[in-house]
Order: C-alpha cells, then structure tokens, then sequence
C-alpha cells in the first residue's frame, strides 16, 4: 500500500514597511551590520515598544486577501527562547489571540488539478537578527539589522499531498501577497522564509508524527527537502524504525535533511502577553475600510481576462504571475493594442527582457504603436520584432524605425509581380509540382518571395498573385 503525505508550511513575510515593528528603525536591505538598531530592538533595558500602524495594516490586507476572520482584538506575546541572534531573549508574536484565523487559498495542483489549502492563522511578530558563519574564521558573527523587521506569519493546515504541490502553493501565496501590497516578496532579499512540517500515513489512517524542516529561503529548495524528508521517513519506517519529532535542516548542496533539535512545542516557549504592549484593538469599520481598498487579485484578474478581453486560460494565467508585467499589459491594451496581439508580445520579447532585467525596455504606448503597424500591414510580424529590438535602445517612433530599417512592406503589385516571377522562374521543378497538384507549395513560394524582397513585401498580396499566375 502507498503512503500518503501530509504537509503543512508557515511562510514568514517581511511587511512592506520603513522601519520596524516596534521600533523607528529602518529596513533598508544590505546596510552596514549593526547600524539599524537602537534601544528598542536591541532590547536595552528601560526601552519601551511601539507597534507600527503600517504593519498592522499590511498585515491586516493579507489576512483579507486570504479570505480570513480579522479579529477586532488580538494580543502580542513574549516566545521566550534564548539564541545569540535574539537579543531580548525572547520574541514579541501572538500565540493564543492572533490577527486573524480561518482563511483558504486556491491554486492549481500540479497532481490534483483546482484545490485549496486551508489558513489557519496570520499573526504579526518580530524577526530575530541574523548569524553569520562566514565573516570571521573559526568565528560566528552576529548582524542585528534585521532585528524587529516586522513579520507576518501565515500558517496552512496539513492540506498538501506532495512537494510539488506545496510548491505551487507558495507559488500561489507569493503570488497573492504581491497584489495586494503586503511584501516585495523577495526570497534572494530574505523576506520569505519557509518552515515546512511534513509527516506520513497510509490512506485513512490518522496523521503520523510530523517533522519540521526551517529556514528555507527557496521554493525550489522546499520541495526539495520535502521529497528528502519523505523519503528519510518512508525508509525509516519501512526499516522498522519511527518517526520522532524533531526540527530539521536541509543541505541545499547535498540535497539531504539532517536534524539539529528536537522539536519544541508551545509550552516550551513559555508565551505569556507581553506586558508592556495593551491588546491591539481594531474598530469594525476600519477593518471593513481595509477590506475595500483590496486591489483586484489574482483569481478576479484571470476571470475579467478571459470574459471581458477574451484570452484564454493560459495566457490569462501566464500574464497575471507578475503584478507588474499584468499592469503593462492592461497599460499595453489601454493605449488601443488588440488584447491578443498584446498578449502574445508581452508573453514574448516583453516576458524575455522582464525576466532578464525586471524592467520593461519599450513603453506601452510604442509598442502599442508598433502593434498597430503590423495590423495596418504596414510591417510584418517579422519585421516587427526587429523594429522592437531597435526601439529597445532607440527614441524614435515604430514607424521611424521601419523608414529607417526599410521595413515598410511593399503592397505594389507590380513590384510583387516581379519578385514572383523571379521566384518562379528559380524554381522550375517545384513550379511543376504544384502544377501537378502540390497545392502545399505555396508556403514555399510566399517563403522565397519574402526572401528576394528581402521582407519588404505584403504576405497577403502574394499569395493572390501566385494564383493568378498558375491560373493563367
């Protein structure tokens, strides 16, 4: 009989904010070590914590976004644990009375197709600082920039049935979390991070113990733990062995788990409300304010594609993976760019230069102006592309670079007629071909015309042309 896995993640966010959760200082990425920090995060005593509205906010946006219960009042607590980068000695989170409980993501499994994965909690919390084993030989450094960075912890249930569905999940989640504003979501930049529990059972048996693999700042690398860690456990009880529940590590080189810790549970943690922040009271209407100013997500973007552009699926979900490269698009279609021609070019040379430079080298609006050259047939789709890598580099408009490039296609008959006797005339043998019924042929001469005109000519006079002359 198959074993089936169980998986569950907690996505630790970095809120899109200046400075830090209870704290004024900054967030800035890739300062000097040790330079944004002050009393209050460094945990000097005497110093006195402030919670930050903005990441309250944020918070409270993703929580919505997820579909989940925002509750009006919830509690910061202290998670006590003692490591060299936590320099309070404990944490300030939410255990018992968190933000917000209850929500559900959709995406499309890889293995079952439409599913959901349910949310069991968001709650704001504090990063810790960050060790260092590479600065000093023989020696672990310590950065506390980060800190107090303010976190949103969004906690799945055991809903996902493999890695690669977990993937797609935080694929998903990511996703999510851009649109509505929450987080840069940059894993290269440490602002997400990913604890993975994973456990195994034979289908209908209750859930089996459930090891934790931490700190993974890779989707790719997710996955790839859990298919080491399922197949660790697989052998171990196969092998007459069980499973015990402990936190784990994953080499990214090797590919293997290794366990660093047994696993603590809540009461290890000693959680008790933190005594120098009061309840975070949140007004109903303020909530619901929050609830409106949500931006249009993912899944209603995808459905207004399809029904009101009339795309279909797969282009409506490549097009939608980047909020920005989705805001080009509709940038693209509002400056009068058929929506399928736009489609098709944002998921070719614009996508190319995106994920090369995450930038976008040529406005909406020229090549919007470009599209309409090659729909007027003043230029073939060809020519177009060549036109796109000069305007790439280039101020002049689409049709000024076509002047410049000879590019404008040929729509004098004449001209064509001359070009398809030369082709004719070339070619005897397929000319006699196609004579005997080769009608497949055409493609070839609309080909060879094309190439004597060195493509300047109109693809759609052509092939009238080449009738004419094998009619006569």
């Amino acid at each position: 009989m198959e074993w089936e896995t169980v998986i569950g993640l907690e996505m630790h966010v970095q809120l899109a904010t200046r400075s830090k959760m209870f704290c004024a200082c900054a967030t800035t990425y890739g300062e000097t070590p040790n330079t944004n920090v002050c009393p209050v995060c460094l945990g000097l005593p005497g110093a006195l914590p402030v919670a930050n509205a903005e990441a309250i906010r944020l918070g409270t946006l993703g929580a919505l976004a997820l579909g989940c219960t925002i509750h009006p009042v919830s509690v910061f607590a202290r998670k006590n644990y003692f490591y060299p980068d936590l320099p309070k000695g404990y944490q300030i989170s939410q255990f018992d009375k968190p933000l917000a409980t209850g929500g559900e993501l959709a995406f499309e499994s890889p293995d079952r197709g439409p599913t959901s994965v349910s949310i069991t909690r968001l709650h704001l919390e504090e990063d810790a600082g960050k060790s260092l084993h590479d600065r000093i030989p023989g020696v672990t450094a310590i950065d506390l920039n980060r800190a107090g960075t303010p976190l949103a912890e969004i906690v799945s249930g055991p809903d996902m049935r493999s890695p690669a569905e977990a993937r797609a999940y935080l694929v998903a989640l990511r996703q999510l979390l851009l649109y509505a504003g929450v987080s840069e979501c940059s894993m290269e930049k440490g602002s997400l991070r990913v604890d993975a529990n994973l456990s195994i059972r034979r289908p209908g048996d209750p859930l089996g113990t459930k090891t934790e693999v931490k700190n993974m700042n890779s989707f790719a690398n997710v996955e790839r733990a859990l298919e080491s860690e399922r197949a660790r456990q697989v052998a171990l009880i196969e092998g007459g062995g069980r499973v015990t529940q402990v936190t784990l590590t994953f080499n990214a080189a090797t590919g293997d788990v290794r366990p660093l810790r047994t696993k603590e549970d809540s009461h290890d943690y000693r959680y008790f409300p933190d005594p120098d922040l009061p309840p975070l009271v949140l007004d109903p209407a303020w909530i619901s304010a929050q609830a409106d100013a949500l931006p249009e997500l993912p899944r209603a973007r995808r459905t207004r594609y399809e029904t009101a552009l009339g795309l279909g699926g797969y282009d409506a979900s490549v097009l939608i993976q980047e909020p920005d490269v989705a805001r080009y698009f509709e940038a693209l279609v509002a400056a009068g760019a058929d929506p399928k021609a736009a489609a098709n070019w944002v998921m070719g040379e614009v996508l190319a230069g995106w994920n090369t430079s995450a930038t976008f080298a040529v406005a909406p609006d020229r090549l919007a102006e470009l599209i309409g050259l090659v729909n007027a047939g003043t230029v073939s789709l060809q020519a177009a592309r060549r036109i796109y890598g000069e305007l790439c580099t280039s101020d002049d408009t689409p049709r000024a670079v076509a002047d410049r490039l000879g590019l404008v296609q040929v729509r004098d008959e004449s001209a064509l007629a001359t070009w398809i006797d030369e082709a004719l005339a070339a070619h005897p043998d397929e000319v006699a071909r196609w004579r005997g019924g080769e009608a497949k042929l055409v493609g070839f001469f609309v080909g060879q015309v094309m190439k004597r005109s060195g493509g300047k000519a109109d693809p759609k006079g052509i092939q009238p042309l080449l009738m004419q002359r094998f009619a006569a």
